[in-house]
């Protein structure tokens, strides 16, 4: 079984969403693990939010589970229902196509770091449920819910 060296995969800061979406997002860093172990069929994230940032916006998957895991740290996880708070060693899932948007948004004074784990179904539709945005992975761009493209950053 091949070690990750988890210091050697490449960070990423914020997100690709458009400019006018990224402000809650600047701050949260990714480092893909499942890329990194050459993983095609689920993804594995280890993510570090700083206070104050979200990990997203706010969302569901048509054709993907998604799982998180929280390692250190406190999340405030919104959903449709409300909220809550998830501290290390709880975790939460997402079932396919519920319609059921989510996001986590650190409201602590320090650093939350936790894994996201998801299928990656070809045909699957991220759709945000308080903005007029969505994303297939097909193409990975985030357009506006009609298909109209966000102008180039």
């Amino acid at each position: 079984m091949p070690k990750i060296d988890v210091a050697s995969v490449p960070t990423r800061k914020g997100t690709s969403y458009p400019a006018e979406f990224n402000a809650a997002c600047s701050d949260r860093f990714r480092q893909r693990l499942g890329d990194a172990g050459g993983l095609s069929d689920f993804g594995v994230n280890l993510t570090l939010l700083p206070p104050g940032n979200w990990s997203s916006q706010r969302h569901w998957h048509s054709h993907e589970d998604e799982f998180v895991y929280v390692l250190a740290g406190e999340l405030t996880l919104v959903e449709d229902g409300g909220k809550t708070v998830l501290g290390a060693g709880e975790c939460a899932a997402f079932p396919k196509s519920t319609g059921d948007g989510h996001h986590l948004i650190n409201a602590s004074d320090t650093d939350a770091v936790y894994l996201e784990i998801g299928s990656r179904h070809p045909d699957d539709l991220t759709m945000c449920s308080d903005i007029d945005m969505k994303s297939a992975n097909a193409d990975g761009r985030f357009v506006r819910k009609d298909g109209t493209p966000y102008p180039e950053q």
